[in-house]
């Protein structure tokens, strides 16, 4: 049997790529799209096997928001990248829900694995999904030596309604005393702030796909 349109309709926003995932395509330098050339770091052999991260921004039709980033940190490029390109995508949540950190065989990434391997049972404890970001999630998931022993490990918490503030407090408790920096962002669904910044009080920086937003509370926004 067929499935419903709306069944269909569901599948198809589940299987969107959302920011932060990484994507492979075939064929990158002609699927890419954007008002600046690639730079010189961008050549065949290096998109032949780094994946690119969904940025939050608005794309044009057809096209997704994506990031390159070289093996250098400071090197970047943003672009818009033909869906009917994309190959393979992954998630942050795969990436801990697979325990990616090891078999990951980077040196620079020791402290990072030290620290998955103590928060990884505390986080699945939580009621939210989480998963790794960052330099590290492009370090695992490519197997290039992208990151530095001083890196720090970025995560991410999709919390898409407002949890209770004591539950939240308590759970950022998980990330003192670990051997790095942990770099926290709650997603809402609709946008993307630091946890840190949460813990300060106040407003906070929501980045959405149509510019920053300093909001008073990141889950009373909902998608236009």
């Amino acid at each position: 049997m067929a499935a419903s349109p709306h069944a269909q309709s569901a599948r198809a926003a589940a299987d969107a790529p959302r920011p932060h995932d990484l994507l492979w395509a075939r064929g990158v330098a002609d699927a890419l799209h954007g008002g600046s050339p690639l730079p010189a770091w961008a050549d065949a052999a290096w998109l032949a096997v780094a994946p690119m991260v969904v940025r939050r921004e608005q794309a044009p039709p057809g096209y997704v928001p994506v990031g390159l980033r070289g093996s250098d940190r400071h090197q970047r490029h943003a672009a818009y990248l033909a869906e009917a390109a994309i190959t393979r995508r992954t998630p942050p949540e795969v990436l801990a829900r697979t325990r990616a950190w090891e078999p990951w065989g980077d040196a620079a990434g020791h402290a990072c694995r030290c620290a998955l391997r103590m928060l990884a049972p505390q986080l699945d404890a939580l009621p939210w999904a989480w998963g790794i970001t960052g330099g590290a999630g492009f370090a695992m998931s490519s197997g290039l030596p992208v990151l530095r022993e001083s890196s720090d490990l970025d995560l991410l918490l999709r919390i898409p309604r407002a949890p209770d503030p004591a539950e939240l407090r308590q759970a950022s408790h998980l990330f003192d005393g670990l051997p790095l920096r942990a770099d926290v962002q709650i997603d809402t669904g609709t946008g993307g702030f630091a946890l840190a910044e949460w813990l300060r009080g106040g407003p906070v920086l929501l980045k959405t796909d149509r510019g920053p937003r300093l909001v008073a509370d990141p889950w009373a926004i909902v998608a236009p």
